[in-house]
């Protein structure tokens, strides 16, 4: 995202209570997981495994975490933290079900990697919100 569009963003982020001291950098890094999960877990998805369930749903919440960091009208804290949990839950699932076949499908493993990147990002997020609060 361009630094014109997340300036606008930490504008409105820090006029809501409680995000004042949001760290736009961090929000950044957690979008960007997102966005890398959710498409390790589509390409993933295909190839008809078990797993494939649990990516598809991964998926559709990473994509969820990402634009609901991206609109943040009407967020809270209480709100994001819950939403953060979510997505961690989601990553950790298909992460397991992924590691199953990680060692005969490097895009099992791809997808297990993207699955924990955006655990930590997740995390990272969550710990600069309970700092900021």
């Amino acid at each position: 995202m361009d630094s014109m569009m997340m300036g606008a963003m930490s504008h409105d982020m820090k006029s809501m209570s409680g995000m004042e001291t949001m760290d736009m950098a961090v929000m950044q890094a957690c979008m960007d997981a997102c966005s890398a999960c959710e498409q390790a877990c589509t390409v993933c998805s295909t190839q008809l495994m078990d797993c494939a369930p649990a990516c598809m749903n991964c998926a559709d919440m990473c994509n969820t975490m990402m634009r609901s960091m991206m609109r943040m009208q009407g967020m809270t804290p209480a709100v994001m933290m819950s939403m953060l949990d979510a997505c961690i839950a989601m990553c950790q699932l298909c992460m397991d079900a992924c590691m199953e076949h990680a060692d005969h499908s490097e895009v099992c493993k791809m997808c297990a990697q993207s699955c924990k990147a955006c655990m930590d990002a997740c995390m990272d997020m969550k710990n600069m919100m309970m700092k900021a609060a």
